[in-house]
This record gives structure tokens, sequence and C-alpha cells, in this order.
């Protein structure tokens, strides 16, 4: 299935102008992307972020994985405008594909002609996706044998003052942002459903949390 209208019209009237800035913009508080990335290790395998927005992530895992094949969807045509024509311009167009979904029903074959991912990766898009969870589930259908989904978002700032908890939570709010009180929570009780192992930690004193839901090799599996 294709992106819903309504869920992409908001998304194209929050960042038709922001994505012009939102690199520069973002770079100073969405912490720990790049450990994501670096920890992604791919290999030759396909990878799928979700919500890849202005294609910055995925520029990044193509220069540091030139043999992993590279897919992104996003609910925001601007956005993609935005990300194609950033990957044109750095000569990466061939290598990524994009596609113009959303993210709780997104069909993988019709999008990419590809049916699983050796590693899917939520970078601060969760909390802005009303039906996370149907995301989180739609991701753990699409994990190959061995594969990985792996996430940053923001977490709960448990560790920082009230008033700065309150200050960037209202702040995020202006921006269809909503950190998940119950991320951790709900990706253990994932974890136990789809037979896929869990590490999960806070990252920055509780500014973000950071996940990986890992699921059995084949082989691996069929010997147990």
């Amino acid at each position: 299935m294709g992106a819903a209208p309504v869920a992409t019209a908001l998304m194209d009237r929050i960042y038709r102008h922001q994505r012009f800035i939102y690199d520069i913009t973002r770079r100073y508080y969405l912490l720990g992307r790049d450990q994501l990335i670096a920890d992604l290790a791919p290999g030759q395998g396909s990878v799928l972020e979700i919500g890849c927005g202005t294609g910055r992530n995925l520029a990044a895992v193509a220069r540091r994985y030139p043999a992993a094949h590279l897919y992104g969807l996003d609910v925001s045509a601007a956005m993609l405008q935005t990300a194609n024509a950033a990957f044109t311009r750095r000569n990466l167009r061939g290598r990524i594909r994009t596609a113009l979904a959303d993210a709780t029903a997104f069909d993988p074959q019709a999008c990419f002609g590809q049916p699983k991912f050796d590693r899917i990766f939520f970078s601060y898009t969760l909390s802005m996706i009303p039906d996370w969870r149907a995301a989180l589930e739609q991701a753990a259908t699409r994990l190959a044998p061995g594969g990985r989904l792996m996430i940053v978002d923001f977490g709960q700032l448990d560790g920082y003052p009230s008033f700065m908890r309150r200050a960037l939570f209202a702040w995020l709010r202006a921006f269809h942002v909503h950190p998940i009180a119950s991320l951790p929570t709900t990706l253990a009780a994932m974890a136990g459903t789809h037979g896929l192992s869990l590490q999960c930690r806070p990252l920055f004193g509780g500014y973000a949390v950071a996940a990986v839901l890992q699921r059995a090799d084949a082989a691996v599996a069929a010997s147990h």
C-alpha cells in the first residue's frame, strides 16, 4: 500500500519549508543517529530506513557500507523530493531506492521488489507516527532471518530537571513529535511475540533511547 493521503498532506505541510534547513538544525539534538549507523554492519545485505526524510541517514549508510543495498520510505512527498535530489547530487541515486509509503501499512514487494530486509531502522521517526505500534509490528514482520530492527528516538529525559523536560516536550509537540514513555515495555512485549532478542538502553542520561530487536538466523532457529 502507498501513503495515506491525510498523513502525506500533514507531513508535507510541516516540512514544506523546514526540509531545506532540516539537516542543519537537527544535527544538534537528534543524538545517537551516527552510532546507530555505525552499528548497522549490513555487509552486502539490504537496509531499509522507515521515515527516511531528507535522506541524510541513508547517504551516510551508503558512504560507510558501499556493498549494501539501500531503501527508504517516507509518508512525505516533499521530504522524498529533497532526499532524491540530495542522492542525485551525491551520485547515490542508483544505489538508494525510495518510495512514498505509510510506515504502518507498506508493501515492500510492491515498493521495492524486496520482501524482507537484513536491517530496518527508525531514526527519530517512531515518535512522529500516531500508530507507532503498528509501524513497529509492520517492520518486525519484514525482518529477514538474522535481521535487526534498530531504533533511536527521544527518551523521557529522566536524568534532566523537570523544567527542561517540559520545555523540550512542548517544543517537540509543535512539530507533532511525542516521545514514547512505553517504548521499552512495548519492545519487550514485541520481542516475545515475534521471537526476537532485545537490547534496549538509555542514551545521554535518558535524552534518547536506543534499541535493537534481532531475529535468529534461520540455521540457528532450525537447530532448536
